[in-house]
């Protein structure tokens, strides 16, 4: 059983990172009921248990309105108001007035969750919700267990909604085609500079529309490239030397040997006295 769930876990982390662009570290935004949750079952230390639940790195994070939210319950959720500002604090955009924590993660997670956070509640309520809001994921705990919810069929359809948008030409791409089409057919060279003066102001003006939506590029990833071993992990190249000038000194120095084991001390003979 254990196995299964680990599979779908990994299936829908897979799932978001393909279609809506998640990526390690994963932000992960606690709300007070989770947090408290948390503490009350002893799953601790939390981002370990959440990092195994997801496969990667995690960075949890709270947001004022909900640390406030803890803070007035009182003493009976000291430890887990203590808790909530250990974590990384998220922009709300409700330093005038406090919110509350329900309305604030859905104005954080508003237009598509454009800061990619995976939502952990254990709010029934707050989970349909975001189950209505493309690329929203949604974690919850089971007493010790967490659990990441799948992907809904709107989610899904969304996404299958936006790769048929993708397969199609869109207006500014059939009109640049015209042009090209047009640009190969005049002969003045006068007309070719117009033509792609047209096509650069075309494409100008499809930036300047995707910026005003609010719609950024993906970022290009450099594929990883073989490099270079790691010099201090490569043996060192072994110096041939020359056997026969190695039998040449052997063979000397066999022979000093010899000539020294050879020696004899030479002793005098003191002369006796009485000889004389």
């Amino acid at each position: 059983m254990r196995v299964k769930k680990q599979k779908s876990h990994r299936r829908t982390v897979r799932f978001f990172k393909a279609c809506y662009g998640f990526r390690e570290p994963f932000k992960v935004l606690c709300d007070g009921t989770f947090t408290h949750h948390l503490i009350a079952n002893q799953i601790i230390p939390a981002d370990d248990a959440v990092s195994r639940l997801l496969g990667g790195r995690v960075r949890l994070f709270a947001t004022n309105c909900i640390t406030e939210e803890i803070r007035s319950l009182g003493n009976s959720h000291s430890d887990t108001h203590r808790a909530s500002q250990e974590l990384i604090t998220a922009r709300c955009d409700h330093e005038e007035k406090r919110m509350n924590s329900v309305f604030c993660i859905e104005s954080v997670i508003a237009e598509g969750n454009p800061e990619h956070f995976f939502v952990a509640t254990q709010d029934s309520g707050l989970r349909r919700k975001l189950y209505e809001i493309p690329g929203t994921p949604v974690i919850y705990a089971l007493k010790n267990c967490l659990m990441l919810d799948k992907p809904s069929e709107k989610q899904r359809e969304f996404v299958k909604s936006s790769e048929e948008k993708r397969s199609h030409m869109t207006k500014l791409e059939s009109d640049i085609v015209h042009a090209i089409k047009n640009k190969k057919g005049s002969s003045h060279p006068l007309d070719d500079v117009s033509e792609v003066e047209s096509i650069h102001t075309l494409q100008t003006s499809g930036k300047n529309q995707r910026q005003n939506l609010g719609i950024t590029d993906k970022p290009q990833f450099k594929r990883k490239r073989a490099k270079a071993p790691n010099p201090l992990s490569c043996k060192k190249k072994k110096v041939k030397v020359n056997s026969t000038l190695v039998n040449t000194n052997q063979s000397q120095n066999n022979n000093k040997d010899d000539a020294k084991s050879k020696r004899t001390r030479k002793r005098i003979k003191k002369k006796n006295e009485g000889s004389d």
